[in-house]
Parts: C-alpha cells; sequence; structure tokens
C-alpha cells in the first residue's frame, strides 16, 4: 500500500515510505503498556465497512488507496485500515549492498508520499497472494506490480508486501506492511507467489 498504499523502493521516484505494530481490542489497552506510558496517537478515521469485512477486501482497499492519477490521495481512508501504532516498513539497498529499513507511520508515509503523489500517477495491484493463519495472526505475502499508468504494458518494479492483519471480531487491520522489490533484491518473485503473472 505500503500504500502501497501504499507500496519505498518500487516509488522510488516518489516515495520513500514505510508501517509497526500495537494491541487493540483488549478491554486492558492500557494496562498492557509500560508503567507512565501514553499513546498520543490519535484513533484512526472510522472504515469503510466494506473496506474491512475480510482479509480480501482490506487488501483491495489498501491497494486501491494509493492508486490513481496525480493528485491527492483519501488518506483518511487510507488511515482507517490500520490499527493504532502500525508500521510500513521498506528495505532500502545502497549501492555497496548494505541492506537497511526505514521505519514509518501510516502518518510518516501520507506525508512522505503525498508530495510524490501528488505530481505523479500511480497504479499498484496484487498480482499473486499466499496467506497463512495462526490464532489472530495472519500473514499475506502480496506480491504486486507497480505502473504510471494502469495500461502500461510493464510494471516499472514488482515485489512482495509481507502484509500482516488483525481480525478484533467485528473487521479486520492492518498491523505491518515490510516490503522489497526485486530491483532491491535483486531476485525476482518466486512462481508460486504470483498468480500467474
Amino acid at each position: 500500500m505500503a500504500h502501497s498504499i501504499s507500496f519505498a523502493r518500487r516509488c522510488a521516484p516518489i516515495i520513500a515510505a514505510a508501517v509497526g505494530l500495537s494491541i487493540v481490542g483488549y478491554p486492558n489497552h492500557a494496562a498492557a503498556q509500560a508503567p507512565g506510558a501514553r499513546d498520543s496517537t490519535p484513533p484512526p478515521p472510522a472504515a469503510k465497512p466494506a473496506d474491512v469485512a475480510s482479509a480480501d477486501a482490506i487488501l483491495a482497499a489498501l491497494y486501491d488507496v494509493i492508486s490513481g492519477p496525480a493528485g491527492p490521495r483519501d488518506w483518511d481512508r487510507f488511515r482507517s485500515l490500520f490499527v493504532p501504532g502500525a508500521r510500513l516498513i521498506p528495505t532500502r539497498h545502497d549501492s555497496t549492498g548494505h541492506v537497511s529499513v526505514v521505519v514509518m507511520s501510516p502518518d510518516d508515509y501520507a506525508k512522505r508520499a503525498g508530495a510524490g503523489f501528488s505530481k505523479n500517477a500511480f497504479y499498484e495491484k496484487q498480482i499473486g497472494k499466499t496467506a497463512e493463519t495462526f490464532g489472530a495472526v495472519t500473514q499475506v505475502f502480496s506480491a504486486y506490480a507497480s505502473r504510471h499508468a494502469p495500461t502500461d504494458p510493464e510494471p516499472f518494479a514488482r515485489g512482495i508486501n509481507s502484509i500482516q492483519l488483525f481480525n478484533d471480531g467485528t473487521r479486520w487491520y492492518v498491523v505491518t506492511i515490510y516490503w522489497d522489490s526485486e530491483s532491491g533484491s535483486k531476485s525476482k518473485i518466486p512462481a508460486q507467489y504470483l498468480n500467474g503473472q
């Protein structure tokens, strides 16, 4: 989505962005924090029910909200997809081969990506998905392709978003998005993560 909503390397000309993790849906959430800790992050906007009704729905919303022609994005809709404290985490590969990560909140991502999206069209879609669930944890390997226009014959970037999802019994949330691109990792997306694309 990262978001690709978003989502740094695949959007290098547009963004350097990234998303982290928090506990929500627990009655004693405040008690679970360290003594004296205060969560200063405002609650996210209310989500559209259709965006968060299923794991597939929230993934579709994540790609949809960051995609479009040059211009503003619906950042309230974007923020509504995440748990408080969520993180977007793109990898960075420098010229020496050193790899690092950038850790951002949804607000950080919106600020960094917003300037680029206002001047550049950006379209990203899922081209493959592998998902596993254990208890409350759902982990999705979501392969993506990024284009400057939906009609571009070839994407300018491809990679994998590792997306962690959470369902509190009433809706789905994005907890983290952690990604790397083919150009950054110097390897192609393995066939098992692609839907024949």
